[in-house]
């Protein structure tokens, strides 16, 4: 069973999330030759506040 994480700021839509979790479905399906039913996606949003890069809050750039 495939288990994929996507860590990502909010500010999504509902609908692009849907979007994104039937393709990357579909993807894994073809390239991992698996039912889609065997697919997990978590989807974790993380706060600018609470996410670093190249040691600087993104919420200070």
């Amino acid at each position: 069973m495939p288990i994929l994480r996507l860590e990502m700021h909010p500010g999504r839509t509902p609908e692009q999330k849907r979007t994104f979790v039937r393709e990357v479905t579909r993807v894994v399906v073809e390239t991992l030759v698996c039912p889609p039913e065997s697919v997990d996606i978590v989807i974790s949003e993380v706060s600018r506040e609470d996410w670093a890069k190249a040691g600087k809050l993104v919420a200070d750039k």
